[in-house]
């Protein structure tokens, strides 16, 4: 607990780069930093910095002990959370990051039930790519993560695996609509609009039209499935999206169908957290509210 002041003027020094815009920073003297930082490296055994003539970078021992703050900060968060969970205060934070599918209806419903119950607990939302949020579980800028189709999955530890049929989406009065089954050749012959390389949803439809040899020639590329979701309304197009990210209300605008699994194999949203970690209370009873709404998004 003693180092944790001295732990954000190091973190603030690694921000600006060097002492004297850290020291404007943090409202100290240049050399009153530059003496605190030393004085932390004698306890500490060890220099963390390199000193360049244009300014600091953490060295190979930095950059351990940098992980081990961001360990000690979660730590004590957590324990915060345990010490308000105990004394009926509720209170605590959340981050999550998540696949610009689940904006628009399922983590705004999610919240709201939330805080309903615990009011004192505040989110964050980080809206990342299948890779994004599996860095921001590892650098703990986020407790959990719902992303479709993740990459690597070394540190990420699965609390849920909800199937998501890759749909078409298109103009409510497209022929598209009347079809009984919808095939992947149906769509790419007309105008596409795709999400950008670094969504799974790009990621399984590239796989497919390889397989069969064909090539995603889009006349739009976005990383807003918002922007898909509005635009084949106005040039009579193709889009694509997971059925989470589709409204069940009735729309007129637009129509959504699945593409048939003969061509394109059904993804994982994966809800999970940084294998190991032990949650901060708010977050891990968060997450047992996710795994009860997907498993019944599973069962319909």
């Amino acid at each position: 607990m003693k180092h944790l002041k001295t732990f954000e003027l190091i973190e603030a020094v690694v921000r600006a780069g060097s002492i004297r815009k850290a020291a404007e920073d943090t409202n100290l003297t240049a050399s009153a930093l530059n003496r605190r930082i030393q004085g932390f490296e004698q306890e500490f055994g060890w220099p963390i910095f390199e000193r360049l003539p244009r300014g600091m970078r953490l060295n190979p021992a930095g950059e351990l002990l940098m992980q081990h703050i961001k360990l000690q900060r979660n730590d004590l968060t957590r324990v915060q959370s345990h010490v308000a969970d105990l004394s009926g205060q509720r209170r605590g934070h959340i981050s999550i990051a998540c696949s610009q599918a689940l904006l628009p209806y399922f983590i705004p419903e999610q919240i709201a039930i939330y805080r309903a119950e615990h009011p004192g607990v505040s989110f964050t939302v980080n809206v990342r790519d299948r890779a994004q949020a599996e860095q921001d579980l590892a650098s703990f800028r986020s407790d959990l993560a719902l992303v479709f189709e993740p990459v690597h999955l070394v540190d990420f530890e699965v609390l849920f695996a909800l199937p998501q049929p890759i749909h078409a989406v298109f103009r409510s009065d497209s022929a598209l609509s009347r079809k009984t089954e919808l095939r992947l050749h149906d769509c790419l012959s007309r105008k596409l609009v795709l999400p950008a390389q670094a969504y799974g949803v790009r990621h399984l439809l590239e796989t497919a039209a390889t397989r069969k040899r064909q090539t995603l020639a889009p006349i739009v590329e976005t990383e807003s499935f918002e922007l898909i979701r509005h635009y084949v309304t106005r040039e009579d197009a193709v889009g694509f999206q997971i059925p989470i990210g589709l409204s069940t209300r009735e729309q007129s605008a637009i129509a959504h169908l699945p593409i048939s699994e003969k061509d394109i194999p059904v993804g994982r949203l994966l809800l999970g957290q940084m294998k190991g970690r032990a949650l901060p209370v708010a977050s891990a009873k968060f997450s047992q509210q996710l795994v009860s709404a997907l498993a019944q998004l599973a069962d319909q």
